[in-house]
C-alpha cells in the first residue's frame, strides 16, 4: 500500500503529458523506429490538443522513473525479458494507473506474450472488441485495429489486459503502427497509410491520458 501511495503521487505531481519508450533486456531491439514517437507526437499536439513535450525519454522497466510517464511505448523486433524485478515494477506502474502500449514490430509476439505472464499471472491477454472505446476516442476505426505493414498476411489484432473494467495495456500485433508512424523516408508508405496508423496512434494516446 505504501508503494501504490507513493506512485499515485508521482503520477499526479508529474508532468501529465509525457511519454517515454521502454528499455527492456533480452537482447530485442527497444530503440527501432526512432522517429515513430516524435512524429505521433507531433501529429498529436497538431490535431488533438494535447501538449506533450516532444522530447522523448527511454526509461528501463526496472526503474521507478516509469512512473513519470502516463503513457509508455514499447516495441522491437525479437527477444524480450522481464526479471521478477522489472515484472513487479511495470504490475505496480499498471496498476497506478499507468498505460504501456506494446507495438509488435515484428516477431516479438512469442517473446512478449511469455514476459507478461510473470507480470501477470492471473489474467489472460484478451482480443479487444471493436467497439472498445480505444478505437473511437479521437478518430472512427469501425473495423478496429488497421493494417498498416505486411508481413505474414495475417489479419491486425489487438490484445489488452484489463484490470476492473480498465485497459491497461494494448498490445497491437500484425499490424506495424510504429513502421506507419516514422519519417515517410523510412518505409515509403504513402501518405494515407501514415495517416491511417497516426491516427490510431492518436486514439491510443488520447484514450491512454483519459483513462
Amino acid at each position: 500500500m505504501k508503494y501504490f501511495i507513493v506512485f499515485c503521487f508521482i503520477f499526479s505531481i508529474g508532468n501529465a503529458q509525457e511519454v517515454a519508450v521502454l528499455k527492456y533486456r533480452g537482447g530485442g531491439d527497444w530503440y527501432s523506429n526512432p522517429t515513430a514517437l516524435p512524429n505521433l507526437i507531433a501529429f498529436c499536439n497538431d490535431n488533438i490538443d494535447t501538449n506533450i513535450k516532444e522530447n522523448v525519454q527511454a526509461v528501463d522497466v526496472g526503474s521507478i522513473d516509469i512512473f513519470q510517464f502516463p503513457f509508455i511505448h514499447m516495441t522491437g523486433h525479437g527477444n524480450v525479458f522481464f526479471s521478477d524485478d522489472d515484472a513487479e515494477n511495470l504490475r505496480k506502474y499498471l496498476l497506478s494507473g499507468g498505460f504501456l502500449h506494446i507495438d509488435d514490430n515484428y516477431g516479438m509476439e512469442p517473446y512478449i506474450t511469455k514476459e507478461l505472464k510473470k507480470v501477470f499471472p492471473n489474467k489472460e491477454v484478451l482480443e479487444i472488441p471493436k467497439n472498445h472505446p480505444i478505437f473511437s476516442s479521437a478518430y472512427e476505426f469501425p473495423n478496429g485495429l488497421p493494417k498498416i505493414h505486411e508481413h505474414d498476411g495475417k489479419a491486425p489484432q489487438a490484445f489488452g489486459i484489463f484490470h476492473e473494467g480498465r485497459l491497461l495495456l494494448l498490445f497491437t500485433f500484425e499490424s506495424d503502427l510504429g513502421d506507419g508512424w516514422e519519417d515517410q523516408e523510412v518505409h515509403n508508405d504513402p501518405a494515407e497509410v501514415r495517416e491511417k496508423a497516426l491516427k490510431m496512434g492518436a486514439n491510443i494516446v488520447k484514450y491512454a491520458f483519459e483513462n
